[in-house]
Parts: structure tokens; sequence; C-alpha cells
């Protein structure tokens, strides 16, 4: 007997009891639950099949496009967008959380165009150790500097130069990092 989605039950009844199983196993090591798919896909062998640098993890529900190079100890949350149709290039040991979209091409000429316009592309470039916080967008053509954070909810619009803490929507610069080993001091601009 096949269910209404034409897979055999007997391939069901192994998933579901997968699916129990790493349930368990995952709740009771991280106090974790997950989708089906993070519980199967491993997120440093994805890294691995896609070329990224050493260490490197990245969720099975991340959407990758196009020409993406990653650095070594680079963690790509679930839900991101890596487009590298124009080119991306992220650096190593950076952190790009849970729903980060970064885009290397727009299509706002071409829509607004009627599809006469090609696409705009450029590449975008972030450096090595930068903290990308959840549901930031970054656009064409942005270059983000080395040891850079930038806040939750961020439209990265323009360049950010090293050492930078930004966010807004726009993305400003309102203070700069400072590290020293493994000491890192967050300075903002308005502090006393």
């Amino acid at each position: 007997m096949t269910p209404a989605g034409g897979a055999p039950q007997d391939l069901l009844t192994a998933l579901r009891a997968l699916h129990a199983a790493r349930s368990v196993e995952v709740r009771e090591r991280w106090q974790r639950s997950l989708p089906l798919a993070d519980y199967v896909v491993d997120r440093w062998e994805r890294a691995r099949d896609l070329g990224f640098g050493p260490g490197s993890s990245i969720y099975d529900q991340s959407l990758v496009l196009g020409d993406v190079e990653v650095g070594e100890g680079t963690w790509i949350g679930p839900g991101t967008v890596l487009d590298g149709s124009g080119g991306l290039r992220i650096g190593a040991t950076c952190s790009i959380s849970a729903g980060v979209q970064i885009y290397t091409h727009d299509s706002v000429r071409w829509a607004l165009s009627g599809g006469r316009a090609p696409y705009d592309r450029a590449p975008v470039v972030i450096g090595d150790h930068c903290y990308l916080g959840p549901c930031s967008i970054v656009t064409s053509g942005v270059s983000i500097g080395r040891h850079c954070l930038v806040g939750a909810h961020s439209l990265v619009n323009r360049d950010l130069p090293d050492y930078a803490i930004a966010y807004g929507t726009p993305c400003r610069v309102v203070g700069r990092v400072e590290v020293s080993g493994a000491d890192v001091s967050l300075i903002y601009a308005d502090a006393p």
C-alpha cells in the first residue's frame, strides 16, 4: 500500500522512525528540536561539498546560488540566502546568523522596464571574523571589512570599514570593535 504521495509505506515508516530516534538524541544532547532535514543532513559535509573552507558549516535550509566562496570555520545559520550570481566571498570565522540574506544581483530595473533591462549584478565581499545579525540583508556591490558586527534586521547597502559596529535600515556605523587576542570590546560612538 502506498500513501497519497506515492512513496512506499515502508520508506515512510523508516523516515518516521529515524525522525523519532534523532529527535530524542538531539533533544537530550543539545536541548533542540529541528526540522527533519537537519536530523539527516550533516552541515559540515554540505559545506565541504560546496567547496567551503575547512570547519565551515551550512544548514540544509540555506539557499546557495552561483559563485559562493566561504573561508575556514564560518558558520552559516538556517534560513539564509547566499546569492553568488554576481560573486560572493565570505571570510574565515564569520557568523552568518539565521535569516540573513546576501544578494549580488537585483532585478529592480528589469522589473520596472517590463523585462527589457538586464539584472544588475555586483560582487559582495565580507571580510574575516564578521558577525551578521539575524535577518540582516546585504545588497549587491557591498564590501564589509574585517571584524565587523552588523546588528539584527539591518539593511547593509553601503560599504563598512574594518572593525565597524553598524546597524539600522539603512545600516550606519555606530561604533567600533577592538580586538586584543581573545578580548573583544564593543565601543559605541555615543558612549560616555
